[in-house]
């Protein structure tokens, strides 16, 4: 059996595919299922709500503009789903409607009220006491009003740039010669949106409450006193808007001498995208809606009209209130003593060390890098950096490590997507330091995470790797799960090695000992992983697959998964986000289940389980089942062969997450999603607490 052209070709057929982006909004549903779960702290719940908004805001950014993209450039080719670019425009927003709805209402008639109950108050400017008005009015008048600048629209002055994600207001003003005009203030983004009036209060030494926190919306407070910005006018009417603009980067890689240059000014243009989205309040008239049309260059079908407050995904703010009892119990991530006992490089020697981020510490990373950078016998330092973060420790360690005169070279991934201004900074400081920083290869994104370091021992020269399925920023390794691994493994070392000889220099090497690598051969690796499981379980019957990722896209693997269910391989797939693939269908996949699970962190690491005829093989890697994770990525996919890890990975990981039934959903055939709940008697497993209760046991067991 040889999975080719000629067999996948059968299943490349529209209907055997879920539309991408119609996938993406069904995994915010489960994100809006969460910010709506009772059981949740209420604090919990309010941050499910601003990560919904924040996805949105991303994907009106990215995959909405994209869609319009294609519009206005009168593209009529349909997606593998069978949509054309204006069909999946018109079923995202029939899908999207209803959830704002349920959104929106949930936080006015839920939020809210619990919000007063735990006696915090969201205000109206108009409710408050005539002392409250009169020491905010000040308040406005000293901290916000010179920040402001009204900018008039009249056949003198064209309309105003309006910026990407900031609430403005749009206000109707009245000359004394009865002449009526157009005018926009921005609601400054470098100001909290949540005002806390009882702090301001204190400030100016009045009695504040200390018993609750009262808060008002900046843009209610800028409204109230739109007078001071208007002297000699009558202002008739003010109502907030807000746009979303496209912000992908499209950088002609093959025409850049400079790509550091490239990448500059394409941020610079960023902020100049087209208009994708205008939100406005309910209440705005309708003469007031059609200027921002048309002067955005918009249409009706462009407007998603708010019943409520712009920018939720602001109230993350709220979030970070010093309020322990309306929040999940804190998580102390795991440290083994064993980082405290022994020089780390004796101890990777000894045996393979395994990490599993935010339940173990992502401390002993950083501590790595810190005793190579450190370690007078280590030589070079190697590492790829795709989202490093602000303040980060393992960019200052690096530089700590070429100011020690060892060799030093970082690969540093400038197309990053909105994280390309912070690595810029960081690749400049990284070359004052006299690191040698390359910025990866033409028209491809350098997405794998691994670090070498050659150290200088008794006996020769060894070196020692650390592979991760996530960035090295210490902000992300608290709430996302990710694998990371520590080996000397010669096999592997070497594949490390010649893979940055790959990005730094000059090569066309396409075979490697251990490690698979896109665009390389990670493709084919992985339909010979497939056709080999398909060939076993013709053979026994026994034929078994267990893949967790993020997405899975790709038509081709997806194809071969569907060939492998038909010949009865027992599938499982835990994908986080977005699935293409459509389970449980009689003829196609009635073998493959899909689960996927929200909670408390983001599942963020991918894991690929073969049965093997019980000659078991796991794989984790950088990249998920994407065309662009395979074609137009370098990503790596390396192998855990430790037993003890093969079975910790096995049994703490992939067996509870198939076994969560508290936060795991099961995609039907529909597309939807429903809650893998309990049957009688079940015991009761959430993977994510689970996985917090038993980690400090992890490598008692594991060694």
């Amino acid at each position: 059996m040889k999975l080719s052209k000629e067999v996948l070709s059968k299943y490349l057929r529209s209907e055997f595919f879920f539309n991408r982006d119609l996938s993406w909004l069904e995994f915010n549903r489960k994100v809006l299922q969460e910010a709506t779960n009772p059981n949740l702290p209420l604090l919990d719940r309010i941050k499910f709500i601003s990560i919904f908004f924040s996805n949105l805001d991303e994907f009106y950014m990215i995959r909405v503009a994209g869609i319009k993209e294609q519009i206005r450039a009168k593209v009529i080719d349909t997606s593998f789903d069978g949509l054309t670019p204006t069909e999946q425009l018109k079923q995202i927003e029939n899908l999207l409607q209803p959830m704002l709805k349920e959104i929106y209402e949930y936080w006015q008639n839920v939020i809210i009220p619990e919000l007063r109950e735990n006696k915090i108050y969201i205000y109206d400017f108009n409710k408050l006491s005539k002392d409250e008005k009169e020491i905010l009015n000040e308040y406005f008048l000293k901290e916000i009003y010179p920040v402001l600048t009204p900018l008039a629209f009249d056949p003198g002055r064209p309309f105003p740039y309006i910026s990407n994600l900031s609430i403005s207001l749009a206000v109707r003003i009245k000359k004394p010669n009865g002449e009526k005009n157009f005018a926009r203030i921005k609601v400054p983004s470098n100001l909290p949106r949540l005002l806390q009036i009882d702090k301001i209060i204190r400030s100016k030494g009045k009695n504040g409450s200390n018993l609750s926190l009262k808060f008002i919306w900046i843009g209610d407070l800028i409204k109230a006193n739109l007078q001071y910005l208007f002297p000699g006018l009558e202002v008739i009417e003010s109502y907030k808007f807000r746009i979303t603009r496209d912000t992908d980067l499209e950088i002609q890689e093959d025409e850049a001498d400079d790509l550091l240059q490239v990448i500059e000014e394409n941020i610079k243009q960023r902020k100049f995208g087209s208009v994708v989205r205008l939100e406005v309040e309910k209440q705005m008239p309708e003469y007031m809606l059609d200027i921002l049309i048309e002067n955005l260059e918009l249409t009706r079908n462009d407007v998603h009209i708010i019943d409520g407050k712009l920018g939720l995904s602001d109230l993350m703010l709220l979030y970070n209130l010093p309020f322990p009892n309306l929040k999940e119990k804190p998580f102390h991530p795991y440290v083994d003593e064993i980082f405290e006992e022994e020089n780390f490089f004796s101890l990777i020697q000894k045996k393979d060390i395994l990490l599993y981020h935010p339940y173990d510490s992502f401390n002993p990373v950083i501590d790595f890098i810190k005793k190579a950078a450190r370690d007078p016998d280590v030589l070079a330092i190697k590492q790829t950096l795709y989202r490093v973060g602000q303040n980060s420790p393992i960019v200052k360690y690096l530089i700590e490590a070429a100011e020690r005169k060892k060799q030093v070279a970082v690969l540093v991934e400038l197309k990053a997507r909105f994280d390309e201004e912070n690595n810029i900074f960081w690749a400049r400081e990284l070359e004052k330091a006299g690191v040698h920083v390359v910025y990866g290869l033409v028209g491809l994104k350098t997405h794998a995470k691994m670090t070498l370091v050659v150290r200088k021992e008794i006996d020769g020269v060894k070196r020692y790797v650390h592979l991760s399925t996530g960035n090295y920023n210490t902000t992300t390794a608290k709430i996302y799960t990710d694998v990371g691994f520590f080996t000397n493994d010669e096999d592997i070392c070497a594949d490390i090695s010649e893979i940055f000889n790959y990005l730094t220099g000059y090569s066309e090497q396409k075979i490697y000992r251990k490690i698979s690598v896109a665009p390389i051969n990670k493709r084919e690796k992985f339909l010979e992983l497939i056709e080999r499981e398909i060939n076993n379980h013709k053979a026994k019957k026994n034929g078994r697959l267990i893949f967790k990722l993020n997405s899975l896209v790709d038509p081709v693997l997806i194809a071969s998964l569907y060939e492998a269910s038909k010949q009865g391989v027992k599938i499982d797939l835990i994908v986080r986000g977005v699935c293409c693939l459509i389970p449980q269908v009689q003829g196609l996949s009635e073998n493959i289940r899909v689960t996927s699970i929200v909670g408390r962190f983001l599942e963020h690491s991918r894991i690929y389980y073969f049965y093997n005829n019980g000659k078991e093989e796991i794989y984790c890697s950088s990249a998920d089942i994407m065309q662009r994770n395979l074609d137009r990525r370098v990503e790596i996919t390396f192998p855990i062969e430790d037993e003890d890890w093969k079975n910790f990975i096995k049994n703490n990981l992939l067996n509870t997450l198939l076994k969560d039934n508290q936060k795991a959903r099961v995609l039907l055939p529909t597309g939807k999603y429903v809650f893998n709940y309990p049957v009688y008697n079940e015991e009761i497993i959430n993977h994510q607490e689970w996985m917090m209760e038993n980690i400090n046991r992890k490598n008692k067991k594991a060694k």
